[in-house]
């Protein structure tokens, strides 16, 4: 089910003083069983571009394509394209409202009028994909799990509605380490073995570099750059220019090139560079000044 993308504008309080570009003229397909790290300064257009993807904001101009629908065709079934596209917000847990873990997880199957045996069982079954215990957590309280348990409930409410496409943005924002763990240990679970399309929002330039497969870079409302994190995170210049930056590995690479190190370019993963300053200090590399 390919996401397309085509010249797509959007303008906040268009016709007022406080017009505002957000999107102008993007385009890019994104193909099945992709894993797509979204990433830009803050208020690039990142998550307003994710919203457009399963129509909860309109274009001004352009098209988005779910499985062929354009999601700004009036007779589009909105509910299913929604299904079809789940999207997980920034701070997921805030829409956490029902009274049990249970209860909430189902509702959007209950919603979509399945019978209820199917949603019992779309609840357990988004429940052991997030690593929750349906039989010590569901009948709690949503307020009584831990930060990274509701952030991974919200995430089952989302995976319940069997969604052929996952986009999250900023999905460990306000974790803490084990938290934001657990959640990413998720997600690369979740496209592994699931075969789930991946949309990831993250200012996290180490968690894009370790999970995905593409990089879309935004800045100023427009779409930049497209390509492997290998292609993009070469770009540190221009990345840090616009506000950005790249992976600790890639930092660490160019200080060691600037010492003297024989260290390839593109290297932006932690066990890559491992490898290389063995092989490095095998060499006797070490004296390099």
């Amino acid at each position: 089910m390919p996401l397309v993308v085509e010249k797509l504008n959007h303008t906040y309080m268009k016709g007022g003083p406080y017009e505002t570009a957000a999107l102008q003229d993007i385009s890019f397909t994104i193909e099945d069983g992709e894993f797509v790290g979204l990433i830009g300064h803050t208020g690039s257009g990142k998550s307003t571009l994710v919203q457009h993807l399963n129509g909860l904001l309109q274009p001004d101009s352009g098209r988005v394509f779910v499985d062929g629908v354009d999601l700004a065709d009036k007779t589009a079934d909105r509910k299913q394209i929604r299904c079809k596209v789940g999207l997980v917000f920034q701070y997921a847990e805030n829409q956490l409202f029902e009274e049990t873990v249970e209860k909430d997880i189902a509702f959007g199957p209950k919603n979509l009028g399945l019978d209820p045996v199917e949603i019992d069982r779309r609840v357990r079954e988004a429940m052991r994909q997030v690593a929750l215990d349906y039989d010590t957590i569901s009948k709690k309280s949503v307020f009584e799990l831990s930060g990274g348990q509701m952030r991974r409930a919200a995430i089952a409410g989302v995976l319940a509605m069997k969604p052929s496409v996952l986009v999250l943005d900023e999905p460990c924002a306000g974790l803490d380490p084990r938290g934001r763990e657990e959640i990413l240990s998720l997600i690369k679970e979740l496209h592994e073995t699931c075969g789930a399309t991946i949309v990831m929002v993250s200012h996290s330039m180490d968690d894009v570099a370790q999970l995905a497969e593409r990089v879309l870079v935004m800045d100023h409302a427009r779409l930049v750059m497209d390509g492997t994190p290998e292609e993009v995170f070469t770009h540190g210049d221009e990345l840090r220019k616009m506000g950005l930056d790249v992976p600790q590995v890639v930092q660490l690479c160019e200080q060691l090139r600037a010492r003297g190190f024989d260290i390839p370019e593109r290297v932006y993963r932690m066990e890559e560079i491992r490898g290389i300053l063995l092989n490095c200090l095998a060499k006797g590399e070490h004296h390099a000044q």
